[in-house]
């Protein structure tokens, strides 16, 4: 695939008043913008919060300047379905990131002493995400929407891409690519490979054919 230009935009999307300035996080949000599926949907382990330093908008709103429909769900029920499939199924892929930090570490003390404070949920409120977040989002979006690709990203996934000493269980723990059920990983700064697996998938190509994604 040839480098495109990261200056390249595809046609606003269109919105209501008062959302303008936020990704579709709910059927309703989609509905107003005339949009009867995503193309990306992107499941968070933090609170949504729309500002790069946030890995998930900044990818969310990567995708969006480039033409794609993308939607966010945020710190999702995990004891279901009916959350994270919200917004119906994407067309293309289902992005799943644990948040900005690793959601065991999100929990627990390096002395493993369960924090009381969680500076990326609202309200600092705990209990908002999962134990190991890739892997139970990861296995909740294979059983809500089989047949689409599941790619994992952000801190948690891009750390434990290979077999890895855990120190949470003390034990060596296999990639968490295989646990979470999951398609693809893409670790380190994912703008540029993300970018290139929604233009391959969008123009027919299958995940057999993404070998080669830089």
């Amino acid at each position: 695939m040839a480098l495109v230009p990261l200056s390249r935009k595809g046609p606003p999307s269109p919105s209501r008043p008062g959302k303008a300035a936020y990704l579709p996080t709910t059927r309703e949000d989609m509905d107003a913008r005339g949009w009867d599926q995503l193309d990306v949907l992107i499941v968070n382990g933090d609170a949504y919060v729309d500002h790069p330093a946030f890995g998930a908008a900044l990818i969310g709103r990567f995708l969006e300047g480039r033409g794609y429909r993308v939607g966010m769900i945020s710190q999702p029920k995990w004891t279901d379905t009916t959350d994270v499939s919200r917004m119906g199924a994407p067309r293309l892929f289902v992005g799943i990131t644990s948040g900005n930090l690793d959601s065991m570490l999100n929990k627990l003390t390096a002395q493993k002493k369960v924090r009381s404070e969680d500076q990326y949920s609202p309200g600092g409120r705990t209990n908002m995400r999962p134990n190991r977040a890739s892997i139970v989002y990861g296995n909740l979006c294979r059983q809500a929407f089989p047949g689409v690709p599941i790619i994992l990203g952000g801190i948690e996934a891009s750390l434990r891409r290979i077999a890895h000493y855990d120190y949470w269980s003390d034990s060596i723990r296999r990639s968490v690519l295989l646990d979470a059920k999951a398609d693809m990983l893409i670790f380190g700064m994912g703008e540029r490979p993300v970018w290139e697996v929604a233009d391959r998938l969008a123009a027919g190509e299958t995940l057999e054919d993404l070998r080669n994604v830089r």
